[in-house]
């Protein structure tokens, strides 16, 4: 068995989680206990008051959602990890990048959570004010929907009269059949309007709070540049998918290039996962909360066994087939 670890990333926070691994292991409850303190200088607030009692509009907001997500992430994989089950391969939708790099001892507790608690609050402060939007589109071929955001865009681009120039751009490459665009209202409007000329059925808005992986967040990218300068990256124990990339670091490139670059450019975790397949990973363990990547991994390698740990009842499923060997899809 080859096994890979994949991360949730912002979206799928939820109010309650991660309380039923709080109140049965004291490992994941020290993490709990201990992440408010290690993010107090970036943004003030008991990470687990928030993740176990909401509200939901709270938690959904970007500069609390990261540093709880991850909270969750790394409580949960060192309990895989006390029980013996490391990754060869991880890699993380986003946010879950900081994850997979914990996971792969790339940075520490206090690290990756400072890190994260930062990059929330510099990713809410690039588009304050601005008018975005985020869409899903589903079941369109990647070519067309690239096509649609740049005549989308030359069309802005010659009618637009000023220095701020809106924009669209494509933000995630999730699985086949869905594809995430991102930008300022008008402009995903207007590439909205021709990819359904274009034959698109299905469009979906999506609930969020930035035009997050486009160059709108530029600022938070400059600004986590600098913030790298300072951090510690260790020599990974795992192999680590990048998403700006959609493969492992290359000659030439950083740990603080490539997290900056995804912070403003698309997601390719479709390729994060075809490349997984390539290299023999047969099992993938997707860490919640929430189950949304364990269905992008179906339909981009489906003969890959995929599991996902949402609770503390999915972790004992998880451990048990691990530990007996997974048979299963």
């Amino acid at each position: 068995m080859k096994l890979g670890f994949i991360y949730a990333g912002q979206g799928s926070q939820k109010v309650g989680m991660g309380q039923d691994f709080y109140e049965n292991y004291p490992e994941f409850a020290k993490v709990m206990d201990d992440a408010s303190g290690f993010v107090k200088d970036v943004t003030d607030f008991e990470v687990k008051d928030l993740c176990f009692d909401g509200p939901i509009e709270k938690l959904s907001q970007t500069r609390y959602t990261q540093p709880c997500m991850v909270s969750f992430a790394v409580g949960v994989t060192k309990l895989l990890k006390q029980e013996g089950i490391n990754p060869e391969y991880v890699c993380g939708l986003s946010l879950g990048e900081y994850s997979a790099l914990y996971a792969a001892d790339v940075l520490d507790e206090k690290e990756v959570l400072n890190l994260v608690a930062f990059r929330g609050k510099v990713m809410e402060e690039a588009v304050t004010g601005r008018e975005v939007k985020m869409a899903a589109v589903l079941m369109m071929e990647r070519e067309v929907i690239e096509e649609c955001c740049r005549k989308a865009q030359e069309k802005i681009n010659a009618s637009s009269t000023g220095d701020d120039t809106p924009i669209v751009q494509v933000a995630n490459y999730n699985c086949p059949g869905q594809i995430v665009i991102s930008g300022d209202a008008c402009a995903v409007d207007e590439a909205i309007a021709l990819l359904k000329e274009a034959g698109a059925r299905k469009i979906v808005p999506l609930a969020v709070s930035g035009p997050f992986h486009t160059s709108l967040m530029k600022s938070a990218g400059d600004a986590l540049k600098e913030r790298f300068e300072g951090v510690n990256f260790k020599a990974p124990s795992s192999q680590i998918i990048f998403n700006a990339t959609g493969r492992p670091m290359q000659e030439g490139e950083s740990f603080a290039t490539l997290l900056e670059k995804q912070v403003q450019s698309s997601v390719y975790l479709e390729d994060s996962i075809r490349y997984m397949k390539e290299q023999g990973v047969d099992v993938i363990v997707e860490i919640g909360p929430g189950s949304a990547i364990s269905k992008f991994v179906k339909k981009t390698a489906p003969e890959i066994t995929v599991m996902s740990i949402d609770s503390m009842e999915d972790y004992k499923k998880v451990v048990e087939n691990l530990k007996g060997g997974a048979d299963g899809k």
